[in-house]
């Protein structure tokens, strides 16, 4: 049997990084009120959120699979004390290793202009040559964990500088770039290999995802003038250095800006919104042109 759990929290516990970590209430009631989201990435699995009880007939925890939204310790050791036996479950050293390969500093190669600091001084250095930055915290999703700096640091911000460095090993600083489109390259690692399932396009507001827009690959490719050469590069590194370590879902994040350059802005590690608009698309070809939210998809 298979179990789809919406865990929309994944970020935040991947930034606390304890199994035991609480997430915010307006987490948990996301995830319960969102759970369908992912019977339409699995339409033959029973879906649900970890706040619900999972306890329901089963012949046998042996034979489930679980499909989570995204794999953490926090959902680990929720799922353990719903009397899931270990074995279904990656093991806690590869959880670690996964949570490892999100950290931000992972993908610096495939982003030449971001730079991992650990100093007020790194960042100021670098306000001299660009007067216009963000700061990331290297574990952060979903607009959360960023930092808009113009021109000079405050003292919030080298206060904020010192928390996440204390607690995250580095900040990443990057340029701020004038978004023209945000989109996402769709893929899956399992042992086949790396698999492409799509491209995404959506709308963001200071870093916070709004909602996706239903249109074909090959429409999203023309419409942000995607070049293949970076659909190369990002391949290359993800067969090197993910696909040893890591089977699941995954979504690149990029950005085209207004002078038409693209950057690669985040990887994810774990299912996206972009994988569910592109599964809506293909299920309702109808809905083609149109743009939506998860909670009117929910």
């Amino acid at each position: 049997m298979k179990i789809a759990i919406f865990n929309p929290e994944h970020d935040l516990c991947l930034a606390n990084g304890r199994a035991h970590y609480v997430p915010p209430q307006s987490a948990v009631d996301f995830a319960r009120q969102g759970a369908s989201l992912m019977q339409i990435l699995y339409p033959e699995a029973h879906c649900t959120s970890v706040y619900d009880s999972l306890q329901f007939s089963l012949p046998s925890f042996q034979s489930v699979e679980l499909l989570p939204w995204g794999w953490n310790l926090t959902l680990k050791s929720q799922l353990l004390r719903q009397g899931f036996p270990e074995h279904v479950m990656p093991s806690d050293s590869t959880l670690s290793d996964w949570r490892a390969l999100q950290h931000r500093s992972s993908w610096l190669p495939l982003q030449p202009h971001s730079h991992a600091v650990t100093t007020a001084g790194e960042v100021e250095a670098l306000l001299a040559h660009n007067p216009d930055l963000v700061m990331k915290a290297p574990w952060s999703g979903s607009g959360r964990g960023l930092r808009w700096v113009r021109g000079r640091l405050s003292d919030h911000d080298r206060t904020w500088l010192d928390k996440v460095v204390g607690g995250q090993q580095c900040v990443i600083v990057e340029p701020r770039w004038e978004i023209r489109y945000d989109y996402a390259l769709e893929y899956r690692i399992d042992g086949t290999g790396l698999t492409f399932v799509g491209f995404s396009l959506f709308d963001t507001a200071h870093g916070v995802y709004r909602g996706n827009r239903l249109l074909p690959d090959e429409a999203i490719a023309c419409r942000v003038g995607f070049p293949p050469t970076l659909r190369t590069s990002v391949e290359r590194w993800l067969l090197e250095h993910v696909a040893p370590r890591y089977h699941g879902p995954l979504g690149v994040d990029c950005i085209c800006d207004c002078e038409g350059h693209h950057h690669v802005a985040e990887i994810n590690l774990r299912h996206t919104m972009g994988m569910v608009a592109h599964a809506y698309l293909c299920a309702h070809p109808e809905a083609e042109g149109s743009i939506f939210t998860p909670s009117e998809i929910s």
